[in-house]
């Protein structure tokens, strides 16, 4: 029998409806006026359950819950506070199964990728804790004698994070993991489509805390609008505003964040391209650019969108995609045997429509799919589309299953067609030649953040920074030296001598 909402919730030990306000210490607000936030099925289009939502009261207690925590979190040794990480890692292992279910119900990506999802956080917290014993200052020597040099990192104090849908999640564990361990707190607006999912992990990361000592560095308020979210935006509180969502929105944020001087950190859209030439292990390409292209129903940033292919090898690589897209099972994602999930809701699939409406308009021909699926629920067909790489439609990013295929002579050309989308974030080709990964990786190739060789798009490990340029937002999340975004520097000089000597050897004599 599938599991119901019921099933996972239960499994996670938490009720079925919820006030969506997280005040830390196992406490959640009793506003029952700030509107209902309904958790809708994607897959059957009913409701799930409901939850309230925060007021403008609600939000200023837990902006000051953020600031009453945070100078006993900052005191804390950076060892320790990575230990609280850990056992939050240790708490999303135990619950990996029902809250992955509860994210493939919510959000409609098939089970393997809810249960990915969840991965995701644990790897991140495995990540943060090790990091936790590295957050390295340098030293640096000084032109002055007896003079000593170097930097080192403060916490910045509280971090707002604002994530989408389509990783309900994960990418806040990114954010708020690295966020705890560099010595802040964090404050979770969640996308009002998946409520569930962020109260579930709320829960779940809290009761750990309290369980083994910590204090409840994560926050959480839910609402169903967009109003809370701006007030979180404009505070002067908060330090750090990480935002995931769409360009358009983000531009906003970002004038908006800069207006105060603020820091925001931006993960924005993805129009990425996969290269193939006819050098290329096509058994390796065909299911990268697959999976790239309908997982999560092609609601990923990291979403392949493009396929630039050889024109020599086109023909049997457009077949070789016509008979795998024709086993790709669309259905339930909770059905083992379903390959894609729905999309997110009707306005989802009323975008679909248009942008398959828009490929005839431009001249585009339909391969496979292109139409919405009748019944409940907001299922689309997985769709493959040849078209001229320079359509408005293939620059414009549609959060859809939706793949153009274009065909090249010159390497050249197709880096040139792959960079000519207002979007930065990942890419990759599949060659086996040295010169044509060589070259696609230079200064003169690849303008993404993200760029592979003989690997998709999509499914990007947690130890690389992850995040893309132009458009997309120029912002780093996850691995690397990421953490720095969550922390300041501070450059110290030490003298140590008896003597006043000034930079730059100037001389600046005081009479006696």
């Amino acid at each position: 029998m599938t599991p119901t909402v019921h099933d996972a919730l239960a499994a996670l030990g938490l009720e079925s409806e919820n006030p969506g306000t997280c005040y830390g210490n196992g406490r959640w607000s009793d506003t029952r006026k700030a509107g209902r936030i309904a958790s809708v099925d994607p897959a059957t289009g009913d409701i799930l359950a409901v939850v309230h939502g925060a007021s403008i009261r609600d939000y200023e207690a837990v902006l000051v819950e953020a600031a009453r925590i945070g100078p006993a979190w900052r005191d804390t040794p950076a060892p320790r506070r990575g230990e609280a990480i850990r056992v939050v890692g240790e708490a999303l292992r135990r619950h990996k199964d029902a809250l992955g279910t509860l994210v493939s119900l919510e959000n409609g990506k098939i089970k393997a990728e809810g249960d990915g999802e969840v991965q995701e956080m644990i790897d991140m917290a495995d990540f943060a804790v090790g990091q936790s014993r590295m957050l390295y200052g340098r030293a640096m020597h000084s032109e002055r004698p007896h003079h000593r040099m170097y930097e080192h990192w403060h916490p910045l104090g509280t971090v707002g994070v604002v994530t989408a849908f389509n990783f309900p999640v994960a990418v806040w564990a990114w954010n708020a993991f690295l966020a705890a361990i560099c010595g802040n707190v964090t404050v979770w607006r969640p996308s009002p489509k998946t409520p569930l999912c962020a109260i579930a992990t709320l829960k779940i990361v809290d009761r750990a805390l309290r369980d083994h000592g910590f204090p409840s560095v994560f926050l959480l308020f839910c609402e169903p609008e967009v109003a809370l979210a701006e007030r979180l935006v404009d505070d002067r509180r908060v330090d750090l505003l990480s935002f995931t969502g769409s360009s358009k929105v983000g531009r906003r944020v970002a004038q908006k964040v800069g207006a105060r001087l603020g820091r925001s950190l931006l993960e924005l859209g993805g129009n990425n391209a996969v290269i193939v030439d006819e050098t290329a292990d096509l058994n390796l390409a065909v299911p990268a650019v697959v999976f790239g292209a309908v997982g999560t129903a092609g609601q990923r940033c990291t979403t392949t969108r493009r396929l630039l292919v050889q024109e020599t090898i086109a023909g049997d690589l457009v077949d070789r995609l016509l008979h795998a897209y024709a086993q790709v099972r669309v259905g339930h994602p909770l059905d083992p045997r379903t390959l894609m999930g729905p999309l997110i809701d009707a306005e989802a699939v009323a975008r679909f429509r248009a942008a398959a409406e828009a490929v005839h308009r431009q001249g585009g021909e339909v391969l496979h799919g292109g139409s919405a699926l009748d019944g409940p629920g907001f299922f689309v067909e997985p769709t493959l589309v040849a078209i001229e790489p320079d359509r408005a439609v293939v620059r414009t990013e549609t959060f859809a299953p939706l793949l153009y295929v274009s065909t090249w002579r010159d390497l050249d050309e197709a880096i040139r067609a792959q960079n000519d989308v207002p979007q930065g974030l990942s890419s990759s080709i599949f060659t086996n030649d040295l010169r044509n990964a060589e070259r696609f990786l230079s200064a003169r190739g690849s303008d993404c953040g993200i760029a592979n060789v003989n690997v998709g798009t999509s499914g990007a490990e947690i130890g690389g920074a992850f995040g893309g340029e132009k458009d997309t937002g120029g912002g780093r999340e996850a691995g690397s030296d990421a953490w720095q975004a969550y922390m300041r520097r501070q450059t110290t000089t030490i003298n140590w001598g008896h003597e006043m000597p000034l930079a730059q050897g100037i001389r600046f004599g005081l009479p006696r």
